[in-house]
């Protein structure tokens, strides 16, 4: 007897799998967790291990997740690298590392929106006004990871 489909919302990371990205028909199993404690997935169409962080600012990190969203609340508040280094404790490479990740993130973001799904700078920029407007209704990682993206989309 066949064992039934997994029902996990990870998805294959692999650009060469024929279920990259795709949710009808993947396979996908738990296979444990890395040293960050983050949980890792295995591919049965490709055999692929994957970490569910991939293709976010928390792919590859030591940190914590709680660490890192501290950084990004105190970078949303305006303080300095040197600042932010003082209250949390953080070196301020890693500081400036977080947020060159976070701006490349944000960029891609953006790109993907104009170029990809074809919105123009006015509707991208309507869309972090609306965000905005409507931010208590969002949970903390969304409007942290949409708070780093808003400046870089008037860039697009």
């Amino acid at each position: 007897m066949a064992r039934p489909k997994t029902h996990n919302k990870a998805v294959c990371q692999n650009p060469e799998c024929s279920f990259f990205r795709k949710e009808n028909g993947k396979d996908i199993t738990k296979q444990g967790k890395n040293y960050a404690g983050h949980q890792r997935f295995l591919c049965k169409h490709c055999s692929v291990v994957f970490v569910e962080t991939k293709g976010t600012p928390l792919y590859q990190k030591k940190l914590s997740e709680r660490k890192i969203k501290a950084i990004c609340k105190e970078l949303v508040e305006k303080k300095g690298i040197r600042a932010v280094e003082r209250t949390l404790n953080v070196h301020r490479d890693t500081v400036g590392n977080l947020l060159k990740d976070l701006a490349e993130h944000a960029l891609s973001m953006t790109n993907y929106m104009v170029h990809d799904l074809k919105l123009s700078a006015y509707e991208v920029d309507e869309l972090w006004t609306f965000v905005k407007k409507n931010k208590k209704n969002l949970s903390e990682t969304t409007m942290n990871s949409l708070s780093a993206m808003k400046p870089l989309s008037r860039r697009a």
